[in-house]
């Protein structure tokens, strides 16, 4: 017998190691003679990762369609693997390193820290593989890759060497983001912004010797100026006046009549002295501030670009920590000859971190007079969310990828629909970033990731190989082949057999997005031509959060649409489908955070209720393009709901319920049992093409309705006589279909829910019987009974009975209080049901008698089923004078209630202001009133009637 209740905590690992004892989700695992392939690529998680709210959801819907198209005898592989996370990583390691006191990363060199590394990985990295077991998540954990193992090592070199090669990858000198704690430069998403209080100096600059011009200082009610001032300066406004030291123009807009006769002409730089040319450019809006905007090409993304288009000069005054360089940089030093006043002032700068020196040079431009004022202002500064410290653009040597060459065919594939989003409007997120795409920097000041494959020669030459005995031979061949000094200087080395220096290896590392970018081929075995590559390449579907869209979907798409080509040369895309989830916020709809203190645990969800209950909500509130508003008590209650399931399986079992082999669908007899035959195919036909339209919830909303209300709260009520009565057939034939639509629920909800359902499948298999497969290799159901007129038939008596329960609910009738039932203008098909569900009726419905008749008796309730009226006397129920003041109360509070959310809906300044979580729960609220309202007012007219 079943145990009375379901106990997760001792289920779960039981049915963790079957799997495991069986390889059950190895690649193949269940897959029909000649089936075809459906591959999933995990997106890999940070090897220094653990399970949160997003990798819950994620597993939960990639591992759905796995179980789904295992079951249906797909040749599946899941396949697992892990990111080296290189900032992450040698973040973890370098703390693990101070807390023992071991010397830093510094003091023990490149190869010692390396090699700490990876003691670390083998000894505590990875743990979110098992936590994601504890999850359910079926991949193929024979086939666990790692972004730095030897293949994926060999797949790294062979591309960032072809796409050199092809003049794809190349070194240039541009703007980064730069974190100045870790030293290294970051990609944009490892960038957050953070409003911070901060302030707008206005700081003049005096123009050139001679100059100047009429600025305005007063205007009529138009907004035509009428006063002006004449000005030997030019004010310009900063959130960072340390940049000013790298100032190298100051752009206005040509538009902009206040400083037309002053575009070509020059300012004199504060401090530094220079002489900086006053340029036009669209980029500078007059109506913003002063109109005249600083540059600084080597510390500003937009300052970067105009100063390109203008031909200004980029001038980094910044050492790599963000300290101030100036005394012995040639770049900054360059055309400037200062009395000595200046220099004194260089030398309170030199040296100084960025925020040091600011207030030193607002202190300065006070001191001059030249501090026009200060003002509060908050904005928002971009953060480096490893070093928690801010960002500081920062123009450096870095290697590049030229995305916008590797960016065409992947748009074309969106374009002419050989590669799907799912919800469809994040293609437009996709081309917003595609069509506008900027060159990758790829290259990381970390230790830990793939070493570039770069050597250097005495003279700076670059040669890019896959070894250094190849970068080696390449060099030699330059040199040799070319006349000069560093032939003969090469000669002499190589006699004396030194090749250690002719050549010095690059010592950066490539972002960690560049290896998982080849995720989906790499993992296969490519460069190798291994049979899983040509098995299981292309994917099918690629499952992932927006956020990574611009960082991962497009440069997989790039990357495997240069290199993998199909037998006709033409590219290959990585998967054809991408579908895009949404983001699990807390019950408020807020982003959790550890800030707000509103981070969920999944594994403390685990504990607690059951990775089935947590699959299972995810997955119901996963429908498309709408967040999820994760609530525990909702978890708590899809509990409730695996719980009903064990109960009837239990209740099936007490009645002799047990899995029979030769009940055959179609021979079934009992109406009741051809009832729920029908509405069981119609499940499986609504979970499967759910399914396959990535509705999860729409799959898990029609198993919820059919296991909770058709199967337990009707078919098994409904077969309660049959269980107790006395015709023997009709019993053994209750007996076998009950089984048979349990073990159909166990399949269906095996995707959703699949430990419950394991060990369900293998319990009912009978006493001292084993099944011939577990069932995450059951066969997926296929869809073929109907019955309609059956299902018509117990579908009439459900509606009846529940529209009478709704009347009694609505009237608040006592639970006890029995009335007769009359139905009007009934058929002679609605006749005979009536006969022929008598005894369900009285007992469900809890009348006394029916009876028939052509006019509806007054002071009744009516309930339209069908082409009759059934009609429940009032009167001798309730007090319906007591009840129609009660109704008339309610409906006076809840309009009220509902005027006072309109009001704040409809004051536009409150749904602008408050916080948007705010607006979110009173739009909500109005939406249950509204429906409350319904109801209400549906009772009164009720009691009216009946009065």
């Amino acid at each position: 017998m079943l145990e009375k209740t379901y106990d997760s905590a001792a289920v779960e690992p039981k049915i963790a190691a079957k799997w495991d004892e069986a390889d059950a989700f190895r690649a193949g695992a269940n897959a029909k003679p000649g089936a075809e392939t459906f591959t999933i690529v995990i997106p890999p998680p940070n090897v220094t990762g653990s399970l949160h709210m997003g990798h819950a959801l994620n597993n939960t819907l990639q591992d759905v369609l796995v179980r789904f198209e295992r079951m249906r005898g797909k040749d599946v592989l899941w396949q697992p693997g892990m990111d080296h996370a290189g900032i992450a990583t040698q973040m973890v390691v370098e703390r693990k390193l101070m807390e023992q006191q071991l010397p830093g990363r510094r003091e023990m060199g490149r190869e010692a820290f390396v090699e700490k590394i990876w003691e670390w990985k083998a000894e505590s990295g990875g743990l979110i593989f098992n936590q994601l077991k504890r999850l359910g998540a079926s991949c193929d954990w024979s086939r666990e890759r790692f972004t730095m193992d030897e293949g994926l090592s060999a797949a790294v070199l062979e591309v960032f060497v072809t796409l050199y090669k092809e003049g794809l990858i190349y070194k240039d000198k541009r703007l980064v983001n730069w974190d100045p704690k870790l030293l290294t430069a970051i990609s944009d998403m490892e960038v957050e912004q953070i409003e911070v209080k901060g302030n707008l100096w206005h700081l003049r600059y005096p123009l050139e010797e001679g100059v100047t011009y009429e600025h305005p200082v007063a205007f009529d009610e138009e907004g035509n100026p009428t006063e002006f001032e004449t000005r030997d300066y030019l004010t310009v406004a900063t959130t960072r006046p340390e940049t000013m030291l790298g100032d190298t123009g100051v752009a206005v807009n040509p538009g902009d009549e206040r400083y037309k006769a002053i575009i070509g002409k020059h300012v004199i730089l504060p401090i530094v002295g220079r002489r900086i040319p006053i340029v036009a450019d669209d980029y500078a809006d007059p109506t913003a501030g002063t109109g005249a905007v600083k540059l600084t090409p080597a510390h500003d993304f937009n300052d970067f670009e105009v100063g390109k288009r203008r031909g200004l000069p980029a001038i980094n005054i910044m050492n790599v920590d963000a300290t101030i360089n100036i005394r012995e940089n040639e770049d900054f030093l360059e055309g400037l000859d200062h009395p000595a006043a200046l220099h004194g002032a260089w030398d309170r700068l030199e040296g100084q971190d960025r925020i040091a020196a600011r207030n030193i040079i607002v202190e300065i431009f006070e001191e001059a007079g030249l501090l026009d004022r200060i003002e509060p202002h908050k904005h928002m500064v971009p953060h480096g969310d490893r070093g928690g410290v801010p960002i500081e653009p920062r123009l450096t040597e870095q290697w590049w990828v030229d995305n916008k060459t590797l960016a065409q065919p992947a748009i074309a594939s969106v374009r002419e629909g050989r590669t799907r989003f799912v919800p469809k409007n994040w293609e437009n997120t996709y081309f917003q970033w595609m069509e506008n795409i900027q060159p990758w920097c790829i290259s990381r000041q970390l230790w830990w990731g793939h070493q570039i494959p770069a050597w250097y020669g005495p003279d700076g030459q670059v040669f890019v190989e896959k070894s250094e005995e190849e970068a080696l031979q390449a060099a030699i061949q330059h040199y040799l082949s070319h006349e000069g000094p560093m032939k003969a200087y090469v000669e002499d080395l190589l006699e004396n057999f030194k090749p250690g220096e002719i050549l010095t290896r690059d010592e950066d590392v490539l972002d960690t997005w560049f290896s998982s970018a080849l995720w989906p081929f790499s993992t296969l075995g490519w460069p190798e031509q291994t049979p899983e590559l040509a098995r299981y390449y292309p994917t099918n579907v690629l499952v992932t959060g927006f956020d990574i869209i611009p960082f991962w979907v497009v440069r997989m798409m790039q990357m495997g649409m240069h290199f993998m080509k199909d037998e006709d040369g033409n590219p290959v895309e990585p998967f054809h489908t991408v579908y895009i989830h949404a983001l699990v916020r807390d019950k408020n709809g807020q982003k959790m955070s550890k800030s707000k203190g509103n981070v969920i645990d999944p594994l403390e969800l685990i504990d607690e209720y059951g990775a089935d209950a947590l699959r299972f909500t995810l997955a119901i509130m996963a429908a498309q393009g709408r967040d999820v508003k994760l609530d525990p008590a909702r978890i708590a209650g899809y509990r409730n709901f695996g719980t009903k399931l064990w109960n009837a399986t239990r209740f099936a079992e007490m009645n002799g319920a047990v899995s029979d082999p030769h009940f055959i669908p179609e021979a079934a007899e009992l109406t009741i049992n051809r009832w729920i035959l029908t509405e069981l195919a119609r499940a499986e036909r609504d979970v499967t093409e759910a399914i396959e339209a990535y509705r999860f919830n729409d799959a898990a909303g029609a198993l919820y309705r059919f296991v909770w209300n058709q199967v337990c709260d009707w078919y098994l009520e409904l077969l309660k006589p049959v269980f107790s009565g006395a015709d023997e057939g009709a019993k053994k034939e209750a007996q076998a279909c009950s089984a048979y639509i349990l073990e159909e629920i166990y399949k269906l909800l095996h995707p959703f829910m699949p430990f419950m359902t394991e060990e369900l499948w293998a319990h009912t298999a009978g006493e001292g019987v084993e099944r011939d497969s577990l069932i995450c290799h059951a066969e997926w159901p296929a869809p073929s009974y109907a019955d309609d007129a059956a299902a018509d038939e117990i579908n009439w008596l459900i509606d009846l009975v529940s529209g009478i329960r709704s009347v009694r609910a609505e009237m608040n009738v006592p639970p006890s209080a029995i009335a007769p039932l009359v139905v009007v203008k009934a058929n002679g098909l609605t006749r005979e049901r009536l006969v022929r569900h008598d005894a369900a009726i009285k007992r469900l419905a809890r009348v006394d008698g029916i009876s028939l008749t052509q006019e509806a008796p007054r002071g009744a309730a009516q309930i339209v089923i069908g082409e009759a009226t059934a009609c429940l006397p009032l009167g001798a129920l309730i007090d319906l004078g007591a009840e129609k003041t009660r109704l008339e109360k309610a409906i006076t509070k809840t309009e009220g209630e509902m005027a006072r959310i309109n009001g704040k809906l409809s004051n536009e300044k409150f749904v602008a202001n408050a916080n948007p979580e705010v607006v979110t729960a009173e739009r909500d609220r109005l939406e249950e009133l509204t429906g409350q309202m319904a109801s209400l007012r549906t009772a009164l007219s009720r009691v009216a009637e009946a009065t």
